[in-house]
């Protein structure tokens, strides 16, 4: 996936498809968006648009497409982290300055997921 910021339509977008189990069409998207008083032709003019950058997947159900979110909203997030780290120039410290912002609770899931992370490469170099 590559990671693109979002504007605040193409966000809204996203949510909407984030929020569905399942690809919908332009007018689930449209009807979903209703509130915002957009022209349908927008609505697939961002969907397109998310399919270009590669945030989106489409797929063709009869005359219609169907949008579904290439990623996760938590994968798209952890990219977008990951970027970010990246224009740091010192990952390190920029870790350190993260972890020591979080909740204790977000704490507590970070160090369960390095954890988790790294037994599977443990019991490798076990064997």
């Amino acid at each position: 996936m590559d990671v693109a910021r979002l504007g605040e339509l193409e966000r809204a977008v996203m949510e909407v498809l984030w929020a569905r189990d399942e690809p919908v069409s332009v007018r689930a998207v449209h009807a979903a968006l209703g509130d915002r008083g957009l022209a349908y032709t927008t609505v697939m003019t961002v969907l397109t648009r998310l399919a270009g950058k590669g945030l989106v997947r489409r797929s063709r159900e009869g005359r219609a497409w169907l949008y579904r979110p290439a990623a996760a909203r938590e994968a798209y997030v952890a990219e977008l982290m990951l970027e970010a780290l990246e224009l740091s120039g010192d990952r390190g410290s920029a870790l350190v300055h993260f972890a020591k912002s979080v909740t204790s609770d977000e704490a507590d899931a970070l160090r369960q997921a390095l954890q988790q992370g790294h037994q599977p490469e443990q019991q490798g170099k076990q064997t």
